[in-house]
Formats: C-alpha cells, sequence, structure tokens
C-alpha cells in the first residue's frame, strides 16, 4: 500500500535495500577468498570474516590508500575533497599486466584543481575510463552523500578490486552452512535492524536478538537496559556490547523460559557457533510455534490442520495440486507452493515461469526459488530455503505452508 501510495521516503528506502544487495553480494570472504589480502598483523580469519560489507570496504580503500600515506574513517566526511578517490583510481587502476586487460592510466591533475565541485568532476572523468561512473554526481561526493559514496565505493571494488589472494596458506575459507543461512534467512525475513550478513558478527551487540525476542511477545527494557549503537569507547565499546549479550541471555532464561545451560553474553560477544544457534534456534522454533498457534486460535496447529486447510483452499481455486503429508514427493516441484499463492492472490504467478512436467533438478530448483520469491511478495514472511522445498525438508516444508496459511487467513 505504502508503494502503490508513492511515500517517497519508503519507495527509496526499499529502492536502496535492493541495490545494497546487489552491491554486496560478492564482498564477503566465502565469496571472494581475495579479500583475505585485507587481514592485519595479528589478526584471526574468523575477526575478518565478522566484519559488514561496509567495513570491508572500509578496510579496502584503506588497504589501497595505504601506500600514499592516506586513511579515511567514513564515505562521507573524509571523501569530500576526492583526494582519497583520486588515490584509490590511481592504486586500482589496471596497469596493463593482466591479459587481456588494457592499461588505464589516470590523469592526477584533477588533484589541483581548487574548486571542490569541479574537482569532484574531474575525479568522476577518471572514474568513467574505469566503467565506474554510476551513483554519485560531483554534488554528492562534496556534500558527503554516505549511502551514495557507499555504493560508488562497492561497484569500484565488484569492477576493479586489485586484490591478490595471499600464498601459502594453511587454511581454507569455509561457506555459510544451510543451517546458518536459514538462520539469517528467518531474521531477515522478520525486518531486523541492521541486517545479517554474517550470522554471528552481527549478532554481538545483541541488538538483533533482543529485536526477536519482541517478535516472539518477550518485552524488552530498551530504555533503562540496553546499550543502544554507536557504541564507543575502549575496543569500540565490547563492555557495552557484552552487557546487551548477558541481558539476551538472561531474557531468554528469565522471560523466555529458554534452555540455555552454559551459555553466557561472553559466548554471544564472541561469535561462539555452537552456542550463539543454539539461542538462536530457541527463538526460530517459539517463532514458529506462535505462528502456529495464532493459526490454530490459541492451540498449536497440529500437521492436519494445516494440510487440510491447504487442500482446501487449493481446490476452492480449482488447483489441481493436493498433497498427504509434509514428507509428499509432489512438494519437490513446488507447484503445491505456487498454486497455494495464487489461490490465495488470484493471477499473482506468472505459470509461464514454471516447469510443470518432468521437470529436472535445475527446474526443480528454479521453481522453489520462484516459489520463495512470490510467497514474500503476497506478504508472506516465509524463511524456507528454495532447497528445502526440493529436498521436501518436513519441518521446513511445514513452516512454508504455516506462514502462506497465516497470510491467506489474513486476506480471507
Amino acid at each position: 500500500q505504502d508503494l502503490k501510495e508513492g511515500k517517497p521516503h519508503l519507495v527509496l528506502g526499499l529502492l536502496w535495500q535492493i541495490i545494497k544487495i546487489g552491491l554486496f553480494a560478492d564482498i564477503k570472504l566465502s565469496r571472494n577468498e581475495a579479500l583475505a589480502a585485507l587481514l592485519e598483523e595479528g589478526e584471526s580469519l574468523e575477526a575478518l570474516m565478522k566484519l559488514s560489507p561496509e567495513e570491508l570496504l572500509l578496510r579496502w580503500v584503506n588497504f589501497h590508500l595505504k601506500k600514499t600515506g592516506m586513511t579515511i574513517s567514513n564515505f562521507s566526511g573524509d571523501i569530500k575533497d576526492s583526494k582519497a578517490y583520486f588515490h584509490l583510481l590511481e592504486q586500482i587502476a589496471p596497469d596493463g599486466t593482466k591479459e587481456g586487460v588494457p592499461r588505464v592510466e589516470i590523469d592526477m591533475t584533477g588533484l589541483y584543481e581548487k574548486d571542490l565541485k569541479k574537482r569532484a568532476e574531474c575525479l568522476l572523468k577518471q572514474a568513467e575510463l574505469l566503467g565506474c561512473r554510476q551513483f554519485v554526481s560531483a554534488t554528492d561526493i562534496v556534500t558527503g552523500n554516505a549511502k551514495l559514496n557507499l555504493a560508488f565505493v562497492a561497484t569500484l571494488f565488484n569492477k576493479h578490486p586489485a586484490l591478490t589472494k595471499p600464498e601459502n596458506q594453511d587454511w581454507t575459507v569455509e561457506g555459510e552452512t544451510r543451517e546458518e543461512r536459514t538462520f539469517r534467512n528467518w531474521m531477515n525475513s522478520l525486518g531486523v535492524n541492521p541486517h545479517v550478513h554474517h550470522v554471528y558478527g552481527d549478532l554481538q551487540d545483541a541488538i538483533v536478538i533482543l529485536q526477536l525476542y519482541e517478535k516472539i511477545k518477550v518485552p524488552v527494557d530498551w530504555n533503562h537496559r540496553v546499550n543502544l549503537p554507536p557504541f564507543k569507547g575502549v575496543g569500540g565499546g565490547h563492555l557495552k556490547k557484552i552487557e546487551n549479550c548477558n541481558y539476551a541471555v538472561e531474557l531468554g532464561k528469565k522471560k523466555a523460559g529458554f534452555s540455555l545451560v552454559g551459555i553466557g553474553g561472553q559466548d554471544l560477544y564472541d561469535g561462539n557457533p555452537t552456542l550463539t544457534l543454539a539461542l538462536v534456534w530457541q527463538l526460530m522454533r517459539r517463532y514458529t510455534l506462535n505462528v502456529l498457534e495464532d493459526l490454530g486460535h490459541g492451540e498449536v496447529a497440529g500437521d492436519d490442520l494445516i494440510i487440510s486447510w491447504v487442500n482446501k483452499t487449493l481446490a476452492e481455486a480449482g488447483k489441481s495440486s493436493s498433497f498427504k503429508s509434509f514428507k509428499d514427493k509432489s512438494i519437490s516441484t513446488s507447484l503445491p507452493v505456487l498454486d497455494l499463492i495464487d489461490a490465495i492472490q488470484p493471477q499473482s504467478v506468472n505459470f509461464d515461469l514454471v516447469k510443470r512436467d518432468s521437470p529436472s533438478d535445475e527446474d526443480k530448483l528454479n521453481n522453489a526459488k520462484y516459489a520463495v520469491s512470490m510467497a514474500r511478495k503476497i506478504g508472506a514472511k516465509v524463511y524456507a530455503l528454495p532447497e528445502d522445498l526440493v529436498e521436501v525438508n518436513p519441518k521446513m516444508v511445514m513452516t512454508m505452508f504455516a506462514c502462506l496459511m497465516g497470510r491467506g487467513m489474513k486476506r480471507a
């Protein structure tokens, strides 16, 4: 409704989130091992993996600026004079040593232009030589528009990272596990702020965890018990972050009734995988139970109730799909999910994009990706992964249909 009414700040906010997701997709160690070149003296790989894309981009810029004796600490005030940008372009421009990539000579004379706006325009002409004149104008640079400058730097990184993975390293970067992706997907489906990119690093101040408590109807004392960012002080305010983590564990034990034996706030702050996931799993389980209780009008809705509602809704809409359990192999095609989405919101699904007859494994995955996307589009807060549908993971399949049922009942 907000988009339909064209509310500027909400439309722009949504567009920014979409742009960020696209720009930041490869700015993570698991997708780009050359980022390991940004490791600082004595820093562990785990610590680097915890950095957000924004922090990695700042680290990347300073990595290249170090050769010129410059550093920046933000993408607003520190770049207004364009000096950092000029030196960055000079460092990352192709030098002609890579086969098929011609040398690009950056003209640095613009640095001596006294008018900052004209200097920024000179800078952008050089960025154009690298195919990177996107997102910012000269005015955006001299006024220090942080979002647009961040997008500009992300574009520079994606096209010209100028990084080489360190040789002779005895480590390998492990990608995100299915379990971690499921939890991250669930948290982001609830609209937590900030967006979770890394399950452990992004939870170490407990701000997201405390928001999740509110989602499961556990009240949080934001005014008296929570330290809010920005965290200032020694070590980036680590003591304040640990206080938040202690409060998160306290809420779990005393208010939510979770089993958190052997889990302390320090474990969350340290990003202990096993103990962090133990808490997040209980949060997600409680959320799912709450969804099922809402569907069952106070009593937990069992599988039979959900399956009965789905099959009835499909039949009333004239759909041919049906199934008897959440282990039904027909679910691997995602057709029951897509038919249900179309039954809840008629003509929302473009079935020309759906492979119905004898789908291959690739077809099934594409169907599943489309199903998850369309479920979110009609407003269902689904957090199952496409792979869960293809593999017919009964627990996650149940959550998919439960979330769609909740959305369908609201529309009825």
